[in-house]
């Protein structure tokens, strides 16, 4: 484990006030912060965002099989957690290759037979994909959820379209795939900040974070029909109740959508 870079979890973690993350991964919050001070509601949106597409996926969509890309470190309502209280059989499949992430995943696999993590570059997607553990533990030829929940933000290739475009040739139709990610809202009023954290996080200890345009992350749906209410703020995709306080600038800069396969 390498102490001196920050870990794209840890931060994280960092965000969610956890407990598994270095000095150096809070660090990149502070160089963050002097931008813009609610830099830690990103990573809440994002969180809230991922339970919410996860209780539609199990309770209305009635899927019983999830690849989680990226999993993060444990957290109240991971996505075992919430799919599990509704659909109970359902399986779980974290990748994420960071080392103190495996760690929890070992001692949260000997507690749920339904739950499995593997060690693998989600942005490596045939490799994923070609793993035996993986097409042992899911049955390809039944739908399943692939998430990417504040993930592609840390890939700063330009080929995202085509690494989604693996996963979901992947997998039949009636699957979903669920996406938040760093927006650059372009307007006048909130892309000024969108890039300022942009440079922060990419010239952090961390070293990447790119906030994308609408139309950028929409290309990462290929052929797929978004799930109402389409490509929207984290917040405003199907929120929990009505909104008392307006969004902060932060909380206008992280974008989520639901797709599904025909």
């Amino acid at each position: 484990m390498d102490t001196t870079r920050a870990s794209i979890a840890r931060v994280y973690d960092a965000a969610l006030n956890g407990k598994d993350n270095f000095e150096i991964d809070r660090e990149v919050l502070r160089q963050v912060a002097t931008v813009a001070p609610q830099v830690k509601d990103l990573a809440w949106s994002n969180r809230n965002f991922l339970i919410r597409a996860c209780r539609f996926l199990a309770g209305q969509a009635g899927i019983t099989q999830y690849l989680d890309c990226g999993s993060g470190l444990p957290t109240a309502e991971n996505t075992h957690q919430v799919v599990q209280r509704l659909q109970p059989d359902a399986k779980v499949l974290y990748i994420d290759n960071d080392p103190v992430v495996l760690a929890h995943g070992r001692a949260l696999l000997e507690e749920n037979e339904n739950t499995l993590f593997v060690s693998a570059d989600i942005f490596d997607a045939d490799d994923v994909l070609g793993r035996d553990e993986v097409t042992d533990f899911l049955d390809f030829g039944k739908p399943i959820a692939v998430i990417q929940n504040g993930t592609l933000h840390h890939y700063l290739g330009d080929d995202i379209p085509e690494l989604m475009q693996t996963y979901v040739d992947a997998v039949v139709p009636g699957s979903y795939t669920v996406i938040a990610h760093f927006l650059d809202p372009q307007t006048p009023e909130h892309s000024a900040l969108a890039r300022k954290m942009e440079e922060k996080f990419v010239h952090s200890p961390m070293g990447s974070g790119a906030f994308r345009s609408w139309d950028e992350i929409r290309a990462m749906f290929p052929g797929q029909e978004l799930v109402e209410p389409g490509l929207v703020l984290c917040d405003d995709w199907w929120p929990d109740g009505p909104r008392v306080k307006p969004l902060n600038p932060v909380e206008e800069c992280i974008a989520g959508g639901v797709g599904r396969k025909l």
